[in-house]
């Protein structure tokens, strides 16, 4: 069966549907943000309704408006068959895009001879300490899905994203320990770091 031509952002959101139950624009933001964003990128609020509408046009989803007895009006989505249909067809297609790494604190370092060396060396240990919270946050993560047998292809996720963080945290160590070992900027006295260290 072929698949409509969506962004990977609206099959990240069918995808989320695709779990048991139906849920909300916010809950599904929630969800993004506990798991989809380790290894994805978690969708803004616009870009979850924009996909929402656009699922909705094309039968994937459903929607309905709670009762008078809520008391703020609010949208559930569900997936339908369809969407289950065309969610199956593209998760087993053949046409996934290469992976693109967008890595700014390494084209700060590239571009470190136009930085001061402290602040550069700053911004590493900053990304450092970001990378170690994230680090975290996943296993927080794969610890409230550990047990539940709907989440364990999540959980593989999480484990990868889980392994990919460790990675990062030992790669981010050795670039610190390069910059360390730079020779001093030209007219900085050959004894002082030039990252402090």
């Amino acid at each position: 069966m072929p698949t409509s031509p969506l962004p990977p952002t609206a099959w990240a959101v069918l995808g989320l549907l695709s779990f048991p139950g139906e849920r909300t624009g916010y809950e599904l933001k929630k969800w993004a943000d506990a798991s989809l964003r380790f290894f994805y990128g978690a969708p803004a609020f616009s870009q979850i309704y924009a996909e929402l509408r656009r699922l909705e046009g094309l039968g994937h989803v459903t929607s309905r408006q709670s009762g008078p007895e809520e008391p703020r009006a609010k949208r559930a989505y569900a997936i339908t068959e369809a969407g289950r249909s065309a969610l199956a067809a593209w998760a087993e297609g053949r046409d996934a895009d290469a992976v693109t790494l967008k890595h700014p604190v390494v084209l700060r370092v590239w571009l470190g001879h136009l930085a001061e060396p402290e602040r550069l060396r700053t911004l590493v240990e900053e990304h450092l300490a970001r990378t170690e919270g994230e680090l975290k946050e996943v296993r927080g993560a794969l610890a409230r899905a550990d047990g539940v047998e709907a989440w364990a292809h999540p959980q593989i996720a999480l484990r990868w994203s889980e392994r990919h963080l460790l990675a990062e945290v030992e790669l981010t160590r050795g670039m610190l320990a390069d910059l360390a070992a730079l020779p001093p900027a030209p007219g900085q006295p050959a004894g002082d770091s030039p990252t402090g260290g």
